[in-house]
């Protein structure tokens, strides 16, 4: 769908990823906790994604279905040991917008089966995620790759990358901001961009950790899925009482729907409809194209009042950052509902591809519960986490793809526009060809 430009992305890209390793340490993951901390420490992880409009995954066959296949249930999951787990089906989908519909990751760690447990779920009546009881098992791990390999990196690109920030009509004074990518330095880079992220605190295929979904229960969560109700955990070495009700503002998410219209060229609206349990938002888009040299131009964009790119935060987010990038006008206001493009910033590419979030709800329980002035000392039986966020992906401006739309039209009118002999208007699998190359 990026046509010649979507070969751009990557050495750019690529180069951003360096500079962000060379100003930020990396995230961390969860590690259970010292002697002393809860016996079980718990994570459930809900994603929603919207893809080019669509809210679930279409069947499809042939090529196209058999690389969708792939990506799904074949990744295998590095834990701090440096190995990978086994046998871990889908798990991990929350991490990547890759997918459209619902996804559910869930990890469980207790202190007194640290090489790994088995576990069942009681979750609410009709709750649909596949199973019931889910049943959480520990995946074996593959062993460390043997010899000590080189780290190599992409060769330093040529191009540039154009940084604009702020919902506004026009390019706002001081913008944008420009780096060399033949010249910048790591230092160069922490002034380019303020570069917030956020450290991973949810689910992880951690050694000794039991997880769900698996290679034994492995279903696509359903679209009308719900685990809003009470839940109840039990199995070798939890403990007896760990169970927990979540709310209705704990559950999915519904799905975040962009729309977007016009030129390029043009100052383009981006609006979508409030989701009540969304504590914020935030927009990002970007765009590869090349100057009259040839060299590549990234012209990045963020819908951050100050200069962040909001690459590191299209992710969870704890409801203490979401509050405090709410007060210095990182991220919208949750009853903001359209955001504009700043016109021109976009004009010399073909595409551009947006994104946005909304951030859910984290919720934290234990037992016995956490007093308001808990000492250092206080040490429940176990400690559970569960995080939400909703997040879409679609082109921006006259490119937009609403797949859904199409979907409920194709049927209608395919006879109507063959019968004319009209080119007929490509449906959500047609569409998802063309964005993987087919």
């Amino acid at each position: 769908m990026f046509n010649r430009s979507s070969a751009l992305f990557v050495p750019l890209t690529a180069a951003i990823a360096l500079a962000l390793a060379s100003t930020a340490g990396a995230a961390e993951a969860p590690k259970p906790s010292a002697a002393r901390g809860p016996i079980a420490q718990y994570w459930m992880d809900l994603a929603t994604y919207n893809l080019m409009g669509m809210d679930e995954m279409p069947e499809m066959s042939g090529m196209a279905g058999s690389m969708l296949g792939n990506m799904m249930g074949t990744r295998a999951a590095q834990g701090r040991d440096g190995r990978h787990a086994k046998g871990v089906g889908n798990f991990g989908m929350t991490k990547y917008t890759g997918m459209p519909g619902r996804q559910i990751d869930i990890a469980l760690y207790t202190q007194n089966k640290p090489a790994g447990t088995t576990a069942a779920q009681d979750t609410p009546e009709r709750a649909d995620l596949g199973a019931a009881p889910l049943h959480l098992v520990t995946p074996p791990r593959e062993g460390v790759s043997g010899g000590s390999e080189e780290t190599t990196y992409p060769d330093r690109p040529r191009g540039r990358i154009l940084f604009y920030w702020g919902c506004s009509a026009t390019v706002k004074p001081g913008q944008p901001r420009v780096i060399d990518m033949a010249k910048f330095s790591a230092q160069d880079y922490a002034g380019f961009m303020q570069g917030r992220s956020v450290t991973d605190r949810g689910a992880r295929a951690e050694p000794g950790y039991a997880i769900w979904p698996n290679d034994r229960e492995n279903s696509r969560v359903a679209r009308h899925a719900s685990v809003a109700g009470e839940h109840v955990v039990s199995g070798d070495g939890v403990p007896d009482n760990l169970r927990f009700t979540l709310s209705r503002d704990q559950d999915f998410m519904p799905s975040l729907k962009l729309e977007s219209g016009g030129k390029l060229a043009d100052s383009i609206r981006v609006r979508w409809q409030s989701i009540a349990s969304a504590r914020a938002y935030l927009l990002t888009a970007m765009s590869a194209s090349e100057d009259k040299s040839g060299a590549p131009d990234l012209v990045l964009w963020s819908s951050s009042e100050p200069p962040e790119s909001g690459m590191g935060l299209i992710n969870y987010a704890s409801n203490a950052n979401i509050d405090k990038w709410l007060r210095e006008k990182v991220l919208l206001a949750p009853t903001q509902t359209e955001c504009e493009v700043p016109a021109g910033i976009f004009a010399k590419a073909e595409n551009a591809m947006l994104q946005g979030i909304a951030y859910g709800n984290e919720a934290n329980f234990s037992y016995p519960p956490k007093p308001a002035n808990a000492p250092p000392s206080w040490s429940p039986d176990w400690v559970a986490r569960v995080r939400n966020k909703s997040v879409a992906m679609n082109m921006l401006g006259e490119n937009a793809v609403s797949m859904s739309d199409r979907r409920r039209g194709e049927d209608g009118d395919r006879g109507q526009r063959e019968g004319r002999g009209e080119d007929k208007k490509k449906g959500p699998v047609d569409a998802l060809k063309g964005l993987f190359g087919h």
